[in-house]
């Protein structure tokens, strides 16, 4: 096998081939319930299902933030990126469209190929658990519309949501049928973003209809929205390159054939067509932009596509003793990722054909086939009691495929004879996984309780290897296989001094599956589970009469046997190197003053780095993890007045900043650091309860700030250029929405 390996930049950090890598203004937190005369200002109740109960927000012992959909909508987000700076201690890094982000909590960054943040959708997982389906470069990016409320659970999660929960979950709770209510709601909105080639639009509509009053109702939703581009390329003369389409649907029904029984049925499906990624190309030298600081330069197009189809069913039962949940999906997500390699691969012709063929195009695609089943069952004791419990089981299987194709042409884009394709790889694996998991409250007095938790899992992997092509040595194929037991824990006391503060400890670890490794000789055939075990203090408060909601904890991360995915000779693949520490600390704020004034302050430090050296990615002892920003803060401030009539106004807006990051260890060769920034959001409308219009602005002062980068490196080993994913220009819009 040839010693240079195909090379892709799957932004925000390029990966070798094998090793399943690719060639390569909103406020926060509860909102406020303000009444006339003289009743006061209150912070409303939140419930969260963070521990798969419901409960109050304020009282669970884990770090959780929520965002809600009413809240999102002020400044219309697109997706993560635009709102996830105002969740404290969560980190998404674009690679410049929705759909190519890596998340990240509590530091726990993703140095290696599958997740370390889940994802789940109301009661069940999505995405890929294993090293193969590049779950990490590609996390779920819901288009905002149809979210009841988001919740950010941060610390590990292993005992109730399983694998790959290390830094934290990610959950999106959607709308739910009203068995008793018709409403149609629809609304349109206009914006026009600075430098684009066209206007933003975008449409959408639900409508709920009851068909059995009390037992039965559905819903169902539609949206469509196109953005247009402001990235030019100079190289081939074409302007606003990176126009991006979102389109999607979701029909729910919710059936509630007994007093005691109640099942929920989904189907949703979501699409993102994007033309190129919002980046601009940098001097490797001087990081400076090698055209204009809103331009590309390649000769090709870097599309990307994702379909994604969704269905899940959930059954609850209250049984009166306790109450049994059965929760089942099914996903299928289709990616397509298209790059210009030229400048990693052109110049390898004249080596591989003698001088005979100048140095040329080398076009490259990404394709990713996942199929995934869930299914868990569980039982619940009733909530208030002295001693609670949970039991359940969970079983998931997933089928994924990753094929890589990288062609030779000359530069008319015509085929180079006997060197195309240079490279065909193959990668179909398999992974299915059995959990039993458990935990309990005990209350030892009428305010101070202690829970904890187990969870035991198993899971079976296996792995092809099939590989064609004069880069990689010709035809070969290679199998491989591995299981592994894991079991992860979780204890925490809590104290609830009053109605209004409660502490708490927790201790909890977690851990991302291992799997086959790459078929080459002298690599171990398989890579064993890293994990963590996590140390928190926090404190939970609501102050002032109810005006002031005030949380903090504190935190201590020890991660092992992290997997890295690394690379030898050009050739890469899967290890298991060294280990990592991250501390810090996060808090979250709501105050009332009075007079319809809501304002926000929010905040995380995090101290995330490695313990030790670590070669094979150039990591030296303390170096930072990447894409993890020490600071990051938001401060919200919103104001609601009473108008005529019905009519109510509210005005305000949001300041996001985030601190400097690597996209890799700062000692690495490929490394490239990305400036702090701050951006402003503001917003304004006026709602009689049936009429909704809001006026927004996006980066209302016009940033210029860059949020990730990547350095790409040709293959023979020199720096041609930075990409920078840009942050979206200043936008300004108007939007409508109409419920009835």
């Amino acid at each position: 096998m040839t010693s240079t390996a195909l090379l892709a930049r799957c932004r925000p950090h390029p990966l070798p081939l094998l090793a399943g890598l690719a060639l390569t203004a909103l406020p926060l937190l509860p909102s406020m319930a303000q009444s006339t005369g003289s009743q006061e200002i209150l912070l409303e109740e939140i419930i969260v299902t963070a521990q798969k109960r419901l409960e109050n927000l304020q009282t669970v012992p884990a770090s959780v933030s929520v965002l809600s959909g009413a809240q999102m909508a002020k400044s219309s987000p697109g997706g993560l990126a635009d709102y996830a700076a105002y969740l404290p201690g969560f980190s998404v890094t674009s690679a410049g469209t929705p759909g190519q982000v890596t998340i990240a909590l509590r530091g726990i960054s993703a140095v290696g190929q599958a997740a370390t943040v889940g994802t789940y959708i109301d009661d069940t997982p999505l995405g890929s658990s294993s090293n193969y389906a590049r779950a990490t470069s590609f996390a779920l990016d819901l288009f905002p519309y149809d979210i009841q409320q988001v919740e950010v659970l941060r610390g590990p999660q292993g005992t109730l949501y399983g694998a790959s929960t290390m830094g934290g979950l990610l959950k999106y709770v959607t709308r739910q049928p009203d068995l008793n209510k018709t409403e149609v709601r629809f609304g349109a909105e206009m914006s026009g973003t600075d430098k684009a080639g066209g206007a933003n639009w975008g449409v959408r509509g639900q409508v709920n209809i009851p068909l059995v009053e009390d037992r039965l109702a559905i819903q169902a939703s539609a949206f469509r929205q196109e953005n247009a581009g402001y990235i030019d390329n100079p190289m081939t003369g074409a302007r606003n390159t990176n126009p991006v389409d979102q389109e999607g649907a979701r029909i729910a029904a919710l059936w509630r054939p007994a007093e005691t029984v109640t099942v929920r049925l989904s189907a949703l499906f979501q699409k993102v067509d994007a033309l190129n990624n919002s980046v601009a190309a940098y001097d490797p030298v001087t990081d400076r932009p090698l055209g204009g600081r809103l331009d590309s330069r390649y000769r090709m197009d870097q599309s990307f596509d994702k379909d994604l189809s969704f269905y899940s069913g959930t059954l609850d039962w209250d049984l009166d003793w306790a109450n049994l949940t059965s929760a089942t999906s099914y996903s299928k997500a289709e990616t397509v990722q298209g790059q210009d390699a030229s400048l990693v691969y052109g110049d390898l012709f004249p080596m591989f054909t003698g001088g005979a063929v100048a140095p040329g195009l080398a076009p490259f695609e990404l394709g990713l086939d996942l199929e995934k089943w869930t299914q868990e069952v569980r039982l619940t004791s009733p909530s208030g009691q002295g001693f609670e419990w949970m039991l359940g089981g969970f079983y998931t299987w997933e089928d994924s495929v990753q094929a890589q194709l990288l062609n030779a042409t000359d530069i008319n884009g015509n085929p180079v004879p006997g060197l195309d394709p240079m490279a065909i790889v193959s990668i179909p694996s398999r992974y299915e996984e059995v959990a039993v998991f458990g935990n309990a409250t005990v209350a030892l007095t009428d305010r101070f309780d202690v829970t904890a938790g187990l969870r035991w899992a198993r899971n079976e992997q296996d792995y092809q290897q099939i590989t064609d092509g004069a880069l990689v040595g010709g035809a070969a194929e290679m199998v491989g296989a591995s299981s592994e037991n894991v079991l992860t824990f979780m204890v925490s006391p809590r104290l609830r001094v009053n109605d209004d503060l409660t502490l708490y400890t927790r201790v909890a670890s977690s851990y991302r599956p291992g799997g086959p490794n790459v078929a080459l000789p002298g690599l171990p055939p398989s890579v064993d589970a890293d994990t963590l075990i996590s140390y928190e203090g926090g404190v939970k408060s609501t102050l002032l009469d109810g005006r002031l909601l005030a949380n903090a904890a504190v935190f201590l991360i020890d991660w092992k046997d992290i997997q890295i995915a690394a690379s030898n000779g050009g050739i890469g693949y899967l290890e298991n190197g060294g280990k990592a520490r991250s501390a810090g600390l996060e808090f979250e704020t709501v105050l009332l003053p009075g007079d319809g004034w809501r304002l926000g302050f929010n905040g995380a430090y995090t101290d995330a780095f490695f313990k030790g050296d670590v070669p094979s990615v150039g990591a030296l002892d303390n170096d930072r993890l990447p894409l993890i920003p020490k600071f990051s803060f938001s401060v919200t401030a919103d104001q609601e007045i009473a108008l005529a009539g019905d009519w109510t106004g509210n005005f305000g807006g949001g300041y996001r900043w985030s601190g400097s990051t690597y996209n890799a260890a700062p000692n690495a060769p490929e490394a490239v650091s990305t400036k702090s920034y701050g951006v402003l959001d503001l917003h304004a409308g006026v709602s009689d309860g049936t009429v909704s219009v809001r006026a927004f602005v996006r980066n209302a002062m016009n940033s210029r700030a860059t949020t990730s980068a990547s350095m790409l490196t040709s293959a023979v080993g020199v720096q041609q250029q930075i990409d920078r994913t840009v942050l979206q220009p200043r936008t300004i819009g108007l939007s409508l929405d109409v419920t009835y």
